[in-house]
């Protein structure tokens, strides 16, 4: 079985081609490569896979072996896959996942796809849609008490949940015993990502990501989005940012036209090897 090894802003993904390979138990599957010291090693598994609804359908599994439902920059990565080894000829693609269909724009440098923006949607924002189990219309800077301490946390969907938190400095966070603590706080019932976020400027904020089932990433396309998102409803930056995360940077804009989130990025081929 042949693979390729992809990374957009550090996110680092295994992707099979499912039009050529046939994965029996990609949960388990997942967590056999994904292993870093005894795997291939990532923060999940995609394939690639035929549509009824769109030009691809992407599968998606956390290192951990679970199924989620979206990924930002695995998304942008595998628009640069199809193009790239031949499977479209479009620049303009329609990517199937289990939060919706997905539109991509691929950017071109050469023959090369530089970068990719995805259309994420527009953010869930109900408690119910997230879920997050506090009442009211939305949960804005809500003070929650998590190990002892009160985070003020903003919460969105766009395709994951996330719990977003501001702050004046993020670099001190131990997100190896903090991020758990959110992951699994009674509120989320289905578990949720954790945000920290700095503001550096209107245009610019600094992001650290408590990846449910994974740990903290290098970056988070959905939790970067969300971000933006829960940044703005605190009235804290712009609607067209920079976002900085560990693993390079990323361009988001809520657009108030249509009230989606277009997220921008790199897209980056690692290595192929055969299993």
């Amino acid at each position: 079985m042949r693979f390729s090894k992809m990374q957009g802003a550090g996110n680092d993904y295994i992707y099979i081609d499912c039009f050529s390979e046939k994965v029996d138990n990609p949960s388990a599957l997942a967590k056999t490569l994904s292993d870093r010291h005894f795997g291939v090693g990532g923060d999940g598994l995609i394939l690639i896979c035929p549509s009824d609804t769109a030009d691809f359908r992407m599968d998606f599994y956390n290192a951990d072996g679970s199924r989620a439902q979206m990924c930002g920059n695995g998304i942008r990565c595998l628009g640069k896959y199809v193009y790239e080894r031949g499977l479209t000829d479009k620049l303009n693609i329609c990517v199937q996942t289990l939060s919706g269909n997905k539109e991509l724009t691929l950017h071109k440098e050469g023959d090369k796809i530089a970068s990719v923006t995805v259309d994420m949607g527009e953010p869930a924002l109900r408690p119910d849609l997230i879920p997050v189990m506090l009442e009211g219309e939305s949960v804005v800077s809500r003070p929650l008490r998590i190990s002892g301490g009160v985070y003020e946390v903003t919460c969105v969907s766009l395709g994951n949940p996330h719990a977003v938190v501001i702050m004046d400095e993020i670099d001190y966070l131990v997100l190896t015993e903090l991020g758990p603590k959110f992951e699994n706080h009674p509120a989320f019932p289905q578990r949720t990502n954790a945000e920290f976020v700095q503001i550096l400027a209107p245009d610019l904020i600094k992001t650290r990501t408590w990846e449910r089932a994974v740990g903290e990433t290098l970056a988070s396309g959905t939790g970067a989005s969300a971000a933006v998102v829960a940044s703005i409803l605190n009235g804290r930056c712009a609607r067209d940012v920079t976002v900085l995360v560990r693993g390079g940077r990323l361009s988001i804009k809520w657009d108030e036209s249509d009230n989606h989130v277009y997220l921008t990025g790199d897209a980056v081929h690692i290595f192929d090897g055969e299993m």
